[in-house]
């Protein structure tokens, strides 16, 4: 009871992916930074026993509750959650798949916002992560660097002179920092550029996954873009380099929606029109059909057919119309076929207030 009370004071805020800021625009929904870090004198998490993974969980749990930015905040001990509750923190990329499977002594210590997510005992011991709205990694680094800088001072970090910080998986090695932004590319999907965009990408040494991370598809035509060298560069290149990248992806995005616009816009129209009335009108929605419809619905946004009010709503659902968000909703373990019932019955409920689309502002797209 204790845990699914801290759960719903959890799924209380907002995720990261419908928050808006100043540094928010179309196509960026979120940005992540992550350090991987070990303690010295500790057995890394896969070669260590349940007894030792529960010592370095107390050690790592006192220094990370004692920061200032982890005030008010939520730790939850894996071994403690239902598999719904384990699911429902993945959805909202709080622990990794990996954390979810995790023997004795995994954890995931959270900030009140949900912006600053720790996990102990993953692969490596801790896993610090920074999440945000939209594009702005120079402020984010400044954040996390003094995290990482806080643990420090109470944690003795395995560290290498020659190498930097010392991981589980050597393509963590040196600085430990992988960063990723979360893009939505509906026109370069619809339009077939996608695979020429990843092949670029992966050419230039980053990683293109779907909403969930590796593994994941890239359903609802959003993709996660990441660095994947952590050695040999200092943090700062790093950034710099995917910033970069980044900023490519979303000039050729926002060109493909011109040029559809220009070229075709009764296709445009049609797919945002029958992903309005789907969404307003079904009854039975998986959760991949879903993402790829409010992907439509979120293109409607930016292009002006729907009002930027509606935004936030949609970019919610890409959250809490996954399976394990609907089966809490539900509050009863649903199979399938009842959950993409229970889905397509909320859904119309929360658009049936949505207005007319005014394809009429299109043409004013720039």
């Amino acid at each position: 009871m204790k845990n699914k009370m801290k759960i719903n004071a959890l799924l209380e805020t907002d995720p990261e992916l419908t928050v808006r800021t100043e540094q928010s625009g179309p196509v960026v929904l979120s940005t992540r930074l992550r350090l991987a870090r070990n303690l010295s004198n500790h057995r890394f998490p896969g070669w260590a026993k349940k007894s030792q993974r529960r010592e370095v969980l107390s050690v790592c749990k006192g220094a990370i509750e004692s920061l200032e930015l982890m005030s008010g905040g939520t730790t939850l001990v894996v071994d403690d959650l239902s598999d719904l509750e384990k699911q429902i923190l993945m959805e909202r990329r709080m622990i990794s798949r990996e954390l979810m499977e995790s023997e004795s002594g995994g954890a995931v210590c959270i900030s009140r916002d949900q912006s600053c997510v720790i996990m102990i005992n993953e692969e490596d011991h801790l896993r610090i992560q920074l999440l945000r709205p939209g594009l702005n990694f120079k402020e984010m680094w400044r954040t996390i660097d003094g995290v990482d800088d806080g643990i420090e001072e109470r944690l003795d970090y395995a560290f290498d002179r020659n190498l930097g910080y010392l991981t589980a998986c050597p393509t963590n090695v040196g600085t430990g920092l992988r960063a990723s932004a979360m893009l939505h590319l509906p026109a370069l999907v619809i339009e077939n550029h996608m695979e020429k965009v990843v092949r670029a990408v992966n050419h230039l040494g980053l990683a293109v996954r779907g909403l969930f991370g590796e593994g994941s598809e890239a359903y609802g035509s959003i993709f996660q873009i990441s660095n994947q060298q952590t050695l040999g560069e200092s943090e700062e290149e790093i950034l710099s380099g995917l910033t970069n990248v980044l900023n490519s992806i979303i000039e050729q995005e926002n060109n493909a929606r011109l040029k559809m616009l220009q070229t075709k816009p009764e296709k445009v129209c049609d797919k945002i029109g029958r992903a309005y009335g789907i969404l307003r009108n079904a009854h039975i929605l998986s959760s991949t059909e879903t993402m790829k419809l409010l992907s439509l619905l979120r293109l409607a946004v930016d292009l002006g057919a729907l009002d930027e009010a509606e935004r936030s709503e949609i970019d919610r659902f890409y959250i809490e119309g996954q399976p394990g968000h609907i089966q809490f909703l539900a509050n009863n373990l649903i199979d399938p076929r009842e959950r993409d019932l229970y889905r397509a019955r909320i859904l119309r409920e929360h658009f049936s207030h949505l207005p007319l689309l005014n394809f009429d502002n299109l043409a004013n797209y720039s």
